[in-house]
């Protein structure tokens, strides 16, 4: 198939509107994927044993131990393909084309089956209502591949200005990767104190993993392609717990605000996509929103942060 070439410098365009349902069978791919990685994976605190990771061509689980062997499974969005690695030097590889959720749900574990990885995953969705079991969903079947490779191209981009505001933090704090619960790229700091139990309530998750997840007070950010509450894609950043006046707290650049309903703050990629210095209207949000979370819950600032030391 003829590869296409991304544009390396622009924000691409990437109207949910356009592409909703293509998102939303993509999301339930992710999370096949991502059931595969936690199935297989040793519990890491807060979940990130869950995770992808962005590449330069897609979507990664990371190495995932089976044995004395280790799998990944890879989104390639560029050649459009789905492929296995195994560390012996065996491949499989699946088209990324049209499919439901229940095709692709039973072709990717005939690969695995072809080698010889046994898994087995529970196959409700997780963070979305009225889910249906992966091998039963014949309703999403969407898939636009130069929407899938916008939205990549955006991760890709987020990822990098992500991992540059992460590097001032030298306190506890995640990587950035890909929940693909919540279909969010994210980057979560922690002041080091003990949170107030979190009540729960996310649809189809857990518990106990939310009140794992938000066991210590945080500050995390990151960005989300749309849907549910929101009809846009959007950089967003919270706290948890809310500390008092966090919603009312000056944050940059001027089109941020507080979405009431969601209890973040939005920041609409297309601010980012338009500005003069996206990657410097994207730090503004992610700085002054950061700040807004450790002003106002007295987070020790000089213990937790610092300017990154130049590369060697």
């Amino acid at each position: 198939m003829a590869v296409h070439t991304p544009t390396e410098s622009a924000w691409p365009e990437l109207p949910y509107g356009a592409w909703a349902d293509t998102c939303t069978t993509l999301h339930l791919w992710t999370q096949i994927v991502g059931k595969i990685r936690l199935a297989k994976s040793p519990w890491v605190n807060h979940s990130w044993h869950v995770t992808l990771y962005v590449t330069a061509r897609g979507l990664t689980t990371s190495p995932i131990p089976d044995g004395p062997r280790q799998f990944q499974i890879d989104f390639d969005f560029v050649d459009q393909q789905l492929y296995v690695l195994v560390s012996n030097g065996e491949t499989r590889a699946l088209p990324l084309v049209p499919m439901s959720v229940a095709e692709f749900y039973g072709r990717l574990m005939g690969l695995l089956a072809e080698l010889d990885i046994v898994v087995r995953i529970h196959q409700l969705p997780n963070e979305i209502p009225d889910p249906i079991p992966f091998s039963q969903d014949e309703m999403h079947a969407s898939y636009d591949a130069d929407y899938a490779q916008r939205y990549w191209r955006v991760l890709v981009r987020a990822d990098r200005v992500l991992k540059a505001f992460r590097a001032h933090f030298i306190g506890k704090c995640s990587p950035v990767h890909f929940f693909w619960g919540s279909n969010d790229l994210a980057v979560t700091r922690f002041s080091g104190r003990m949170a107030p139990e979190h009540p729960g309530g996310i649809p189809h998750l857990p518990d106990p993993v939310t009140r794992e997840a938000y066991s210590q007070e945080v500050s995390s950010a990151g960005f989300w392609p749309g849907g549910g509450p929101t009809d846009f894609a959007a950089f967003y950043a919270y706290a948890y717990p809310v500390p008092q006046g966090f919603a009312d707290y000056a944050v940059q650049p001027t089109e941020a605000y507080f979405h009431e309903a969601l209890g973040e703050f939005l920041l609409p990629y297309d601010c980012v996509r338009t500005a003069a210095d996206p990657d410097a209207t994207l730090l503004a949000f992610l700085q002054s929103t950061y700040e807004a979370a450790a002003e106002t819950a007295g987070w020790d600032r000089a213990r937790l942060e610092q300017e990154p030391a130049p590369p060697r």
